[in-house]
């Protein structure tokens, strides 16, 4: 059923769109959702700093007796898209001097001074060159997957208890020679809070939420609120969708371990309003948050050569990675419908998003499903967007 506020927002004409292309759009999703292989679906697209397609479709739940329908204000676990919001907040505290780009990482974490460095065969070694903060904010500091970590348990205590366990184990790479996804924005969560002298929330919700009017987005979710939470689902055997467990767990009151990496939660409204902002350089409703220099460092390859994002594919080619965005290089390689020099991340339950600076357009989705950032997690709703929003558009640039 979809969301009697869903559809377009501005004229679509007057931002290059057709409406019969954003109707389009829409109709793919809500065919997922009629064949059950999403519950629900929230997506919309923005150009021009208008929105222009805003659309609900499903249930929250499909296996309540009486299913509650998704709707534009629907809560979503975004998971990992919680990074680039702190990797904004790290950029803040950039701006302020706090920290450089070629700080060696112990500066700020004197625990982390001589880590070394695992080896395949022999003792671990040192370091060939201290771990930087841009590596640490592009993935590519040493910290391994977050596979590497599964006995370690990161998050079972606070951001301390983190960096304490962090500080008795050897690096997984030599600092800036691959690119691993792992800890590394947690890390940054917790230098957050070294750096500001504020809890990760209390700086979000200050310097971030309440200015840019991020209603709905917070590292737990109020119990009046409750009911407007989407629960995360799963795929049984015969490839239809079901609830996944028998709870639909999500933080009523503020978490001990408050994850940069992932734990926020959000509506698609208020991520596009992050979103704007960063798209409009650093400035959003007449308030500036970064200096337009610092939103294009942020989305500017700082990986070595030859060092590749390789998130699900060891033969990845065609991305960058700046400060907590991935960076769209060469479309083709990267074998994405995304123009060339869009940024973007996801999260683990299937929320998605990118923008297109030559285009000046932002599409953002979300789902809720078990590894729904995973090729085989869910249907390819990145790309299926990608593909739908150029081309309803109607004077593309590149």
């Amino acid at each position: 059923m979809p969301d009697d506020h869903s559809g377009l927002v501005a004229d679509a004409a007057i931002q290059g769109f057709t409406r019969e292309g954003l109707a389009a759009f829409n109709r793919q999703f809500h065919a997922l959702v009629d064949a059950r292989k999403l519950a629900n679906v929230v997506t919309l697209i923005a150009r021009h700093g208008e929105i222009v397609n805003l659309d609900a479709y499903g249930v929250l739940d499909i296996s309540a007796e009486t299913p509650a329908p998704a709707k534009t204000d629907s809560i979503f676990r975004i998971a990992s898209m919680t990074k680039p919001i702190t990797g904004a907040a790290m950029m803040m505290l950039w701006e302020e001097g706090k920290w450089a780009l070629d700080d060696p990482v112990a500066r700020h974490i004197p625990q982390f001074e001589g880590l070394k460095v695992r080896r395949k065969d022999g003792d671990p070694v040192a370091q060939a060159s201290p771990m930087t903060m841009a590596q640490l904010m592009s993935h590519s500091a040493g910290f391994g997957r977050a596979a590497e970590y599964a006995d370690h348990n990161l998050r079972g205590g606070d951001l301390q208890d983190m960096i304490d366990v962090l500080a008795k184990l050897p690096l997984s790479f030599q600092p800036g020679k691959d690119w691993r996804y792992g800890p590394s924005v947690d890390i940054q969560g917790y230098l957050v809070e070294q750096l500001s002298g504020q809890g990760l929330d209390e700086f979000f919700e200050q310097r971030l939420f309440a200015p840019l009017g991020m209603t709905d987005t917070g590292f737990w979710v109020e119990a009046s609120k409750g009911e407007r939470v989407a629960r995360i689902h799963r795929y049984d055997d015969d490839g239809q969708i079901r609830a996944a467990g028998p709870g639909n767990i999500f933080n009523t009151a503020k978490p001990k371990f408050l994850a940069g990496g992932g734990g926020l939660v959000s509506k698609i409204e208020d991520y596009w309003r992050f979103a704007q902002m960063i798209l409009n350089g650093g400035e959003f409703e007449g308030r500036r948050y970064l200096k337009a220099s610092t939103v294009e460092l942020m989305h500017t390859n700082v990986l070595e050569p030859g060092v590749n994002v390789t998130l699900y594919s060891p033969d990845a080619r065609g991305l960058g990675f700046g400060m907590d965005f991935a960076i769209v290089q060469d479309p083709a390689a990267a074998k994405t419908s995304q123009g060339i020099q869009s940024f973007y991340w996801g999260g683990a339950f299937g929320t998605w998003f990118w923008i297109d600076p030559i285009n000046d357009m932002i599409v953002i989705g979300m789902i809720q499903n078990v590894a729904g950032s995973t090729p085989d997690g869910a249907p390819l709703v990145r790309e299926a967007s990608a593909r739908a929003a150029y081309a309803a558009m109607t004077d593309r640039r590149s």
